[in-house]
């Protein structure tokens, strides 16, 4: 296989990981959707976190990868700090917007990843994959349009969670260069809890056995949805995996509908259509290059 194809390849392997990345996470929405306001957000965050280090346990146990990862800690935990501000705020808007319009303001975050990729990780802009990812945000856009007069406290928080993601996302990418996909999310689940750890407590009461069931099942689903996140990146670039996300808003859609009676705008299914046929270009496009060239 040349190298040409070998790429080809692990971009096609990055869009089925991001894929399952985004059916994984809209799992959470919809557990973190289920608990209300009943529980403060950063209460919740911070178990939801907590469950996932005890998943991620037997990782430690593994010597030689910890010491491995120790020279790039730093990194590490500043990847952390700037993702525990982002959850903290995605939980809050969580409680206080419908679940469309939180995944679609979620949607900034990928033009904020896409120029950064460039800029810090020297990934190439091919214009058909910065078209792709445009057009995915344009239509989350038309989704979010008739919200536009009344911008909800909500809105503004899940607004400024998108740059702290995009920010965690790219150091992600950069260590996959060097480290396992389980050490990046068990280094993640740590530094986050220990950044949700001081403000849980100021808000603290405790927590009914339901609402730890709820929370476990998140850590469960989003602990993998990092794992597959983490495999997305090694397996293809930014630019490629991120249009496909962009499908997390149809399954966030039917998600708010069928579970809680979120009636979605006609804005929302057009908008979807927009989003689905970003994301259904950028695999088409990176099938169609997979094919040689006759000789």
């Amino acid at each position: 296989m040349s190298a040409a194809e070998s790429r080809i390849n692990g971009n096609l392997r990055g869009i089925f990981w991001m894929a399952m990345t985004g059916i994984l996470f809209v799992m959470v929405t919809g557990i973190v959707r289920h608990l209300g306001t009943d529980m403060n957000a950063v209460q919740a965050a911070f178990i939801r976190y907590f469950f996932g280090l005890l998943l991620l346990a037997p990782v430690f146990f593994k010597v030689g990868n910890f010491v491995r990862e120790r020279r790039i800690m730093g990194l590490h935990a500043v990847r952390g700090f700037i993702h525990g501000l982002g959850v903290m705020l995605w939980f809050f808007a969580m409680a206080k917007i419908p679940i469309a319009e939180v995944t679609a303001l979620g949607f900034t975050a990928p033009i904020f990843t896409t120029l950064g990729a460039a800029l810090f990780l020297g990934e190439r802009l091919y214009l058909y994959r910065i078209g792709a990812v445009l057009i995915g945000f344009g239509g989350a856009i038309i989704v979010l349009q008739p919200g536009f007069q009344a911008i909800s406290i909500g809105s503004i928080a899940q607004l400024v969670a998108s740059p702290l993601f995009a920010c965690s996302m790219l150091i992600a990418k950069r260590l996959t260069r060097t480290e396992s996909s389980t050490a990046i999310v068990a280094y993640l689940s740590i530094f986050v809890t220990l950044t949700l750890l001081p403000p849980a407590l100021l808000v603290w009461r405790t927590p009914t056995l339901v609402e730890l069931a709820w929370l476990f099942a998140t850590a469960v689903c989003a602990t993998a949805g990092h794992v597959t996140l983490t495999q997305a990146f090694r397996s293809a670039d930014i630019t490629v995996t991120q249009p496909i996300q962009f499908l997390q808003l149809v399954w966030a859609t039917i998600l708010g509908l069928t579970l809680f009676g979120e009636q979605p705008e006609i804005w929302t299914w057009i908008g979807g259509g927009v989003i689905v046929a970003s994301a259904t270009y950028i695999a088409r496009r990176e099938s169609r290059a997979q094919r040689p060239k006759a000789s």
